[in-house]
């Protein structure tokens, strides 16, 4: 995978599986930003008792736009990790394949994510792209103790 620091350059990156422990947020559609922060700082307390943790300075969001079931609805906050073994039992899996992706970094307030989501649409309409809105989308949290001043991933699954 290719890092990408620049918070406007967009670039398409293949990511392979990815594997997920943590709080799945499931809300009404209003409460999402009130429900995901609280979620976060769970995982946060809670990161050591995860094991096989890949980083645990980020934290990964993965969500379906048009989610096809009950079970794909909602907004998964996790860690990643090399291999399942002992989840924590309030705690879920998730398993997310590998996947086609634009991706753009947010870099500012929680509120102006949607900006960046606008900016990476625009852009995956002008490159010829199709969002699949019924596979996981991403975002890694890179810096998000401050929600005011964040640093995340935003991976768009394109075709």
């Amino acid at each position: 995978m290719t890092e990408n620091t620049l918070q406007d350059k967009i670039s398409v990156q293949q990511l392979e599986e990815i594997k997920l422990v943590g709080f799945r947020v499931l809300c009404d559609g209003d409460q999402y930003i009130n429900e995901i922060p609280k979620a976060s700082h769970a995982l946060q307390d809670r990161i050591m008792e995860i094991k096989h943790i890949i980083s645990p300075d980020h934290q990964i969001g993965a969500f379906i736009v048009d989610a096809d079931s009950e079970n794909e609805d909602g907004y998964w906050v996790c860690a990643q990790v090399n291999k399942y073994e002992d989840i924590p039992e309030d705690m879920v899996s998730l398993t997310v394949p590998p996947q086609k992706y634009a991706m753009i970094t947010h870099e500012g307030p929680n509120h102006d994510i949607r900006n960046s989501y606008e900016k990476l649409h625009e852009w995956i309409i002008k490159n010829n792209y199709t969002r699949a809105l019924n596979r996981w989308h991403i975002e890694r949290f890179l810096d998000y103790k401050n929600k005011d001043q964040l640093k995340v991933q935003l991976f768009d699954t394109i075709l």
